[in-house]
């Protein structure tokens, strides 16, 4: 008796977080459709003029919106920032470098120097370091 395997699928809004785009600017056919593992995989691999665009001028998800500036998700709705931005809108608040911007750079550096004093630590000590959701 032969198995067959049916294809790995995911949801349009999974894809999207895993390609690293803001859904609601996808093609419609993206955003109502099912996407397989083979066609993710295809994507990553040789992205269509879409996925190029929207990866290089937005808009972009908040994860991504975060990262480019330089904050924490967290850092972002502290600020009211809560839609997706343009490459132009982030790079425009780079440039005018508010107030919040500064304080929650600052937040996020000093987050990353005590993640990297508690690994040297454990290192020291010989401990497995933790898992972040542990």
């Amino acid at each position: 008796m032969k198995s067959h395997q049916t294809p790995q699928t995911m949801k349009p809004a999974t894809a999207a977080k895993k390609l690293g785009v803001y859904l609601e600017a996808t093609p419609t056919e993206f955003q109502e459709g099912v996407v397989s593992r083979t066609e993710l995989n295809a994507l990553q691999a040789d992205p269509p003029e879409w996925l190029l665009e929207l990866r290089r001028n937005g808009p972009h998800p908040r994860p991504v919106v975060a990262a480019k500036l330089g904050v924490s998700i967290s850092g972002l709705a502290r600020a009211g920032v809560t839609e997706a931005l343009t490459t132009e809108q982030i790079d425009a608040l780079k440039n005018e470098s508010p107030e919040w911007l500064q304080r929650e750079r600052a937040t996020q550096a000093e987050v990353r120097k005590e993640a990297v004093r508690i690994k040297e630590k454990q290192a020291e000590s010989g401990e497995q370091p933790r898992s972040p959701r542990s």
